[in-house]
Parts: C-alpha cells; structure tokens; sequence
C-alpha cells in the first residue's frame, strides 16, 4: 500500500509504481467513486466502437465514414 499527500487544491500524486502497474500515461481518464468510506480510483476503460469492412482503407473513405456517422 501506497501513502500520498492530499495538496492544498485536493491533488494527490499517483506513485510511479501504481502508474506503471496498470500503463497510466498523461492524459488518460480516471474513475473516482466512492466505495463506503473508501475513495476508489480506476483507469477507465475505453470502448471505441470498431468497424470491420474487411478492406485497407483510405484517407477519403475514412473521412466518408465519419461524415455518415454524424448524420447517422
């Protein structure tokens, strides 16, 4: 178990060896929740909506399929 110092502006540090445990990178999301008494802090997970259409795609058939998923 880790101990660390809660900063005037109610910041911790999260210690190397936790970041590293689980690939925290700067700019990575958080999760805070509270678990009874207990503050509980999670990498969130990302789920990206993936789309299989079995060919290499090109720059314009990318931006054509953003463009349909906005009007979708």
């Amino acid at each position: 178990m880790e101990k660390v110092k809660v900063t005037r502006n109610y910041q911790v540090t999260i210690p190397a060896s936790i970041r590293s445990k689980i690939s925290l990178k700067e700019g990575d999301i958080l999760e805070v929740y509270l678990n009874g008494e207990e503050i509980v802090i999670r990498k969130a997970r990302s789920e990206r909506p993936r789309i299989e259409l079995g060919k290499k795609l090109a720059l314009e058939d990318i931006e054509e399929a953003i463009e349909r998923g906005e009007s979708e």
